[in-house]
Formats: structure tokens, sequence, C-alpha cells
């Protein structure tokens, strides 16, 4: 439908156009249908900015042709998660939340002896990375001090797949890495040029794969020992963070533990959770498994 754009520089000459009201609602009421995240009349910019920039590049000027486009069969379907990706928010860094990490690093030290298996951790809503390859580290530094013979599996998700492309790579510019322990910089990555890059011995325990929360009924996830889930749920209603928390529950082996964002979830409670008392973080156990981490 676009093809008469043939370079770049072509793209940038789309005028700009105003996004009305009346589009805005139509957008956002896609993108919640859709993915659930919810968009504010605040942030019509950010919408209005993000869809100029992906219909530049494929030389549309119009709104409505556009969503007409996101909407016409298997091509539309391949446009939609394209734009999803200018869409979805990559803020991230490594070790971003240390209260959730020292939370995180007793209950693995408390947990990994007991069991018979490797660990399983979840890492939901990964971006491009930095999140599930602080927790492999994290978890190969628990699992190998106190469980000899056993080690860890890492399921990492998201629903922008170039931000998994990202993060399947495991290579970073070495600023993005610039607070993080030495010991564990020689230990887990390797350095190429200005960018450094993850062991293959750390990335063989993990799994890079596209999911949509809005379809975590449908995934085959089940039976982790750690849910890590924070800097997702602020973009979804209160009552659909509730809705994607109880599902993940129901991924959640016995005795394993839920880490979220802390006024990421109020007025939630669940039979089988325990929340964990910690003023840093917010976090909950599946059934009492010990009292170590209660007291």
């Amino acid at each position: 439908m676009f093809s008469n754009i043939t370079s770049p520089a072509n793209n940038w000459s789309v005028p700009s156009i105003e996004l009305d009201d009346q589009q805005f609602d139509q957008w956002r009421k896609l993108l919640e249908d859709r993915t659930g995240m919810q968009l504010t009349t605040a942030r019509k910019s950010f919408l209005k900015t993000s869809l100029s920039m992906r219909m530049r590049e494929i030389g549309c000027s119009d709104y409505q042709q556009y969503f007409e486009l996101i909407h016409s069969g298997v091509n539309g379907t391949v446009e939609w998660y394209k734009l999803v990706d200018h869409l979805t928010v990559h803020e991230t860094r490594f070790f971003r939340d240390p209260a959730s990490f020292d939370l995180l690093k007793e209950f693995l030290l408390v947990q990994s002896p007991r069991l018979k298996r490797d660990i399983h951790i979840w890492s939901v809503g990964c971006s491009t990375g930095e999140e599930p390859y602080s927790l492999a580290m994290l978890a190969q530094e628990c699992v190998s001090t106190k469980s000899k013979g056993y080690s860890f599996s890492l399921t990492a998700t998201d629903i922008s797949q170039p931000s998994l492309n990202t993060a399947q790579k495991g290579s970073y510019n070495k600023r993005k890495l610039v607070g993080i322990n030495s010991l564990f910089k020689q230990r887990y990555f390797d350095e190429d040029g200005e960018n450094l890059i993850a062991k293959s011995t750390l990335k063989k325990r993990m799994c890079f794969t596209r999911l949509n929360v809005l379809e975590l009924d449908k995934s085959p996830i089940k039976k982790m020992d750690v849910i890590y889930c924070q800097n997702m749920l602020i973009y979804f209603r209160k009552w659909r963070r509730k809705e994607i928390v109880t599902h993940l529950v129901s991924k959640l082996a016995p005795g394993g533990m839920l880490i979220l964002g802390t006024g990421e979830l109020t007025d939630w409670a669940h039979p089988e959770m325990v929340k964990v008392p910690n003023d840093k973080t917010l976090a909950y156990l599946k059934s009492k498994i010990t009292n170590e981490l209660e007291a």
C-alpha cells in the first residue's frame, strides 16, 4: 500500500498532522483492547509521536488510513507488532530495584537448598533484557553457593519482539553496566569493543519468548519458583492489574515468590498468597514455607 516510499529521506517528507480527540479515543481503545495498556488524555502527545514515527517509516500521512491498515489481515497483524514496539516503553537498567534483588537473594539462599530440582524464574515484561540478566546473575551466585549439583532456568517474556531480539543478543554498551559489581562483569560478560556480551554459560539458562499478558491463561508457563514483574502493571487499569496478578499466581509453584513494584498494586488479596513484610518492596509468598523470611 505504501510501496512508493523508497528511502529514509522520503519518509521524513510526510507532513505532521493533528490527532483529533475522536481519533485519539479510537487508537486508545484499540491499544487497551489488544494489550491492556491504558493511555490517559495526558499521554495524547506520546501516542501522536509514536504513531507519526511509524507512519513516516512506511509513508502514510493519514491516521485513519493507518488505522485501517492495522486491521487488514496478515499485513495488518505484522504492522501491529511493529507499532507496538514504538508504543512500548523500554526504560530499564541492570539491578534497577536493589531492595527487590536483596529480598530475592535472601529467598533464593533459603529456598534453593530445599528443592530437589532446578530453580525456575520468570521475568515478566523483560524489555531489552537488563532485568532478566540481572536475575540470572543473582540466581547463579545464590544457587552455586548453596546448592551443589543444582542450577536455575529463567524465562523472560515481553510483548515487543524487537526488544526480545535485543535481549537475546545480550550485548550492551559498557556504560549500561557501570554500576555493576566488577566481579559480575568478569564472570558473566565478555568484552567486544565498547560493548559487553553475556557469556554463553549464562545465556544457555535463559529463554526469551513473546507473550501478551492479556493471554496469560493460554501460556504453558507454570510452576515458577520466582515471578518477577516490576514497572509493567503501572500501564494498566487497576482492575486489570489485579486480574493479571491473579493469573500470575496460578503460574507460581507452591512456596514460590511473586515480586511486584512498590505502589503498583493496592487492595488485592489472594487466599493462597501471604504478603512479605517489607517496607522497601512488594512481594508475596505462595503459602508459608519458612519463618525466616518473615522474621
